[in-house]
Formats: structure tokens, C-alpha cells, sequence
């Protein structure tokens, strides 16, 4: 009998296997935690133990309704080392008090479950750091503070106070960095800076419940500038963008009524069309129309002088708005002697 249980035994260590005595070795280091309001399960593999082994998971709250049956399944089957519960689309709450448990598989048989410590979300959770953005303005600097995003839930809704501690140092000099503790805007503006001044800012969150703070922000930096910042500009540049959304949001809201008054949908009464599609029956159009074109007329003035004749014709000009022309001619007649003859029709 003993040379057959050292057969076994020496079987066992060579290939590595996790049997012993015909049970399976549990996980180690078996833990539960959370991260911005996630929920995993994470542990280590057993001692000594084979690759390529598969687990099963479940987890639990402290006001399990079924007493007889106070787990609920998690991952199952899987050969990662941890399980995370937010994916599996589990109805988490930010309060609640979870305890998970995992076993090794095999295709016969199974390790006793090994139970993690107990979390209460709202209390426990690690809070991620914060996205902070700085803008210069002028001799100032204005920092805002935007929330981590939780897996479940959000920030202000799990707790109802926050604040917000920021450190603040010139570029270079963090051993002098200056603090602003209990700040509850998530907007606030850094005065009394140098001019031409790199500064550089961090801010972690404090809320009522959670008694760690959140972890720090990256620092981020920011110069300052002189006083004179422009200022008129940024105004004008404001409003002349206001304006021009408001015509743009009037232009669409009554862009209907607009068109009809550009382009009004009108049409005139079949009997108007009809008249003025109809040629003209005036008699005096008419008249006009088939009357020849005078005939021009003229006056022939014969003139004598030194016994040779000129003849001069002159066809009638159009009269401006006169009943009567005349036509002064003046001949000479040797030296001294001189007729002159006016013509009027």
C-alpha cells in the first residue's frame, strides 16, 4: 500500500497537478474590489497549480432574498484571473455591500469555493482622478474640473457633497506649491499670479461617504500673460455670434412665413389671364397700327444772286412742340447792296 501512495504522490508533483487526496486546490488571494463604480473579482491561481485551468465565479449581497441559495452566478468556465460583474449587465446599486467567491473547475470535479472580503460601493470604491483643463486670462488662470465617469451611476448622484482640493506651483517649484481645500464649484480662477508665469495644477475630489480621496489629477500647466488682454475683442467676437445664431434660428423657425412673403403662391383669376392674353382691340391702336407713314414734305427757295441760281432745299425738320418755323436767308448783292427774305410757314 505505501509503495502505491508514493507512486501517486511522486505522479502528482511531476505534473503539477493540484490534487491532492482527490480534491482540487482553491484560488489564493481571493478579492473583491471596485474602481469608479465597477465591480471585480480578481485572485491568483492555486499552488503548484497546472496551466490552463478554468474557474466559475458568483457573487452575493448582504440582503441576499434566497438564504438557501445567496450567490448568483458570475463567469463561468473562464481561464482569466479575474471577473468583472459590471459586464455582465448585473443590476448593481452605488450602495450596495457585495462578497464574491470562485472555485477551480475540471472536467470531473471542482474546488470548495473561496470567498473574497466584503465592499460597500458607495464607501469603497476608488475614485478615479479628475479631468482638469486650465485657460490663461491674462494675469489669471481659470481651471475647470470635470468629474471622473463611473461604470454605474454618476458622481453627484452617488454622493451629495463634493469638494475639491487644488494644488497650484509655478513650473519647476512644486516643493512651493500653494493649496485650495473645500472648493465646491468645479469652475474656479487662480489670482495673484505672476506675469509671464508657467504655472502648473493638480486636484483630487473629497466626497461625504467615501473616506479615501480620489486620486490626483495629472498635472497641467499654463502660462499667464500681461494685463492688457484683449478682452473688447472676445466681447465683440460674443456678440456678433449671438447675433448671427439668433437671425439663423429666426431664419428656420419662420422660414415658411419668410417664403410667402418673398415668393407669395398667387395666381390671378382665370378672367384677368384671359383679358390680358387677348390681343388689343383698340380702334386708335388699330388706327395707329394700319396707318401708312406721312409723307414728307419740303419747300423749294430759289435764290438769285449775281445771275447764278441757288437752290437750297430743306426738308421739314420734327417740330418740338411748334406750330410755325422761320428761315431767315441773308444774300449779298455786290458790295453795298444786301436782301434779306424771311420765309414762314
Amino acid at each position: 500500500m505505501a509503495p502505491l501512495l508514493n507512486v501517486i504522490f511522486t505522479f502528482s508533483a511531476l505534473c503539477g497537478s493540484t490534487v491532492v487526496s482527490g480534491i482540487l486546490r482553491g484560488p489564493r488571494n481571493v478579492r473583491l474590489s471596485s474602481y469608479n463604480m465597477d465591480l471585480v473579482l480578481s485572485w491568483d491561481p492555486p499552488e503548484g497549480a497546472a496551466p490552463n485551468l478554468l474557474y466559475t465565479t458568483g457573487y452575493t449581497t448582504k440582503y441576499a432574498i434566497s438564504l438557501s441559495h445567496p450567490y448568483e452566478d458570475g463567469c463561468v468556465n473562464i481561464s482569466a484571473l479575474r471577473c468583472d460583474f459590471t459586464d455582465l449587465n448585473i443590476p448593481l446599486s452605488e450602495y450596495g455591500k457585495y462578497t464574491g467567491r470562485v472555485r477551480v473547475q475540471s472536467a470531473t470535479e471542482h474546488s470548495d469555493w473561496v470567498e473574497s472580503n466584503q465592499i460597500t460601493m458607495d464607501m469603497n470604491t476608488i475614485i478615479g482622478p479628475p479631468t482638469v483643463s486650465l485657460m490663461s486670462n491674462g494675469p489669471t488662470i481659470e481651471v475647470s474640473i470635470e468629474d471622473p465617469v463611473f461604470r454605474i451611476s454618476a458622481l453627484r448622484n452617488a454622493y451629495s457633497f463634493i469638494t475639491y482640493n487644488i494644488t497650484f506651483w509655478k513650473d519647476g517649484e512644486k516643493e512651493k506649491a500653494r493649496s485650495m481645500s473645500n472648493i465646491q464649484q468645479n469652475r474656479v480662477v487662480l489670482s495673484e499670479l505672476d506675469l509671464w508665469t508657467k504655472y502648473c495644477v493638480q486636484v483630487q475630489i473629497n466626497t461625504n461617504w467615501n473616506i479615501t480621496p480620489s486620486e490626483l489629477s495629472g498635472p497641467v500647466c499654463e502660462s499667464t500673460t500681461s494685463e492688457n488682454t484683449p478682452w473688447v475683442a472676445a466681447l465683440v467676437t460674443f456678440v456678433v455670434m449671438a447675433v448671427v445664431v439668433i437671425v439663423v434660428a429666426i431664419a428656420v423657425v419662420y422660414r415658411k412665413r419668410m417664403s410667402y412673403i418673398l415668393c407669395p403662391n398667387v395666381s390671378l383669376p382665370p378672367h384677368l389671364k384671359e383679358q390680358l392674353m387677348e390681343p388689343p382691340s383698340s380702334f386708335i391702336y388699330l388706327a395707329m397700327l394700319n396707318s401708312k407713314p406721312p409723307e414728307e414734305t419740303y419747300h423749294q427757295v430759289s435764290f438769285i444772286t449775281d445771275g447764278r441760281p441757288v437752290v437750297e432745299e430743306h426738308p421739314p425738320e420734327a417740330a418740338e412742340n411748334s406750330s410755325s418755323r422761320q428761315l431767315d436767308v441773308t444774300v449779298n448783292r455786290g458790295v453795298h447792296e444786301e436782301t434779306q427774305i424771311r420765309i414762314v410757314d
